[in-house]
């Protein structure tokens, strides 16, 4: 008896230490924490001012026509019952329906994430080589004047928020040049030059900060590792300071880009509401915005939902790269 009884201790760690397990635990970890923001996202949108039986009706309503439709809606309820009835709902992709279309909130948003997701490839297709690039080059050389000058360009980068890149584009591209318009229709593009008038500020805009802040945590990723014994080990042997960089160090690295990368790439879900929103773009977060100024609640909450739980997906499947480029990982 007492040789099985060890050996079940150690099959559970092996599980335990295996990525199935981890994959389950961060998931786990995932669904709570989405659960969490559900609560905190109902407490917020439940504490803004107004009515919005009101607001739908406008101000010459009768106070029982308020009544009806705040009844309608079930408005007239305790708080934490609509939160359990919305959560609910969220279980089973649920996600209420408008209050001034009148439609399933989930058909409002089906119609417009597709552009919104479009928006974000684009951007990340094109921020994301030239970002590993700027962060590996800067690495590699990092104390001499290319690293300074790339550093300062970035932190110049960083330090400019997107509705001001977004104004400038908008004043040199569409008003001072003409090359552009000012507005950001993604409806009926039929060929690239359409593709490119429609996509071209909008990713500028996002690629400008992005770009800046991926390019310094990746750089200084590739500078940890450079910093490791197994590369002055290397160096000693006379290898190459380009064959010990991107031989031995960047694959190490691996995991700590996937997290600039996932984490830069999240950040598309905060900015893209800045940039739909000057652009006119028919996204999500347009939709969003439109919906605050309707005080439509439940399409206000979707589209929050599927930012959290974008966020949250980025994040997950960052971690689990790393995991999977780091065996040491697996086992903490």
């Amino acid at each position: 008896m007492p040789e099985p009884a060890r050996g079940l201790p150690g099959a559970l760690g092996r599980f335990r230490g295996s990525l199935p397990a981890l994959v389950v635990q961060r998931v786990a970890v995932g669904l709570v924490t989405l659960v969490v923001v559900s609560a905190i996202i109902f407490a917020i949108t439940s504490l803004l001012p107004g009515d919005a039986a009101q607001a739908i009706l406008g101000q010459a309503a009768t106070p029982e026509a308020v009544a009806a439709l705040r009844a309608q809606y079930g408005l007239d309820q305790p708080g934490p019952l609509r939160y359990l009835h919305w959560l609910a709902g969220l279980a089973t992709g649920d996600l209420g329906r408008s209050y001034t279309a009148g439609v399933p909130v989930a058909d409002l948003i089906a119609g417009r994430l597709p552009k919104s997701l479009m928006l974000a490839a684009t951007t990340a297709a094109v921020s994301v080589p030239i970002a590993l690039t700027i962060g590996i080059v800067s690495a590699m050389m990092r104390g001499g004047p290319v690293d300074r000058a790339l550093n300062l360009i970035t932190l110049c980068m960083v330090a400019v928020p997107e509705f001001l890149v977004a104004t400038i584009a908008v004043l040199v591209f569409a008003v001072k040049l003409g090359w552009l318009s000012a507005l950001s229709n993604a409806m009926d593009i039929a060929t690239p030059t359409q593709f490119v008038r429609a996509y071209a500020m909008p990713v500028f805009t996002l690629c400008f900060v992005i770009i800046a802040q991926m390019a310094r945590m990746t750089r200084a990723a590739v500078i940890d590792q450079l910093s490791a014994s197994y590369v002055e080990m290397a160096l000693l042997k006379g290898a190459r300071p380009a064959r010990v960089a991107l031989r031995h160090a960047l694959p190490n690295a691996i995991g700590p880009i996937a997290n600039a990368v996932a984490l830069s790439v999240s950040y598309l879900l905060g900015g893209v509401v800045i940039v739909e929103a000057i652009f006119s773009y028919p996204g999500v977060a347009t939709l969003m915005v439109d919906a605050v100024t309707n005080r439509d609640m439940p399409i206000v909450q979707g589209c929050a939902m599927i930012f959290c739980a974008g966020y949250l997906l980025l994040v997950l499947a960052a971690d689990l790269i790393a995991i999977a480029a780091n065996p040491r990982l697996r086992h903490r």
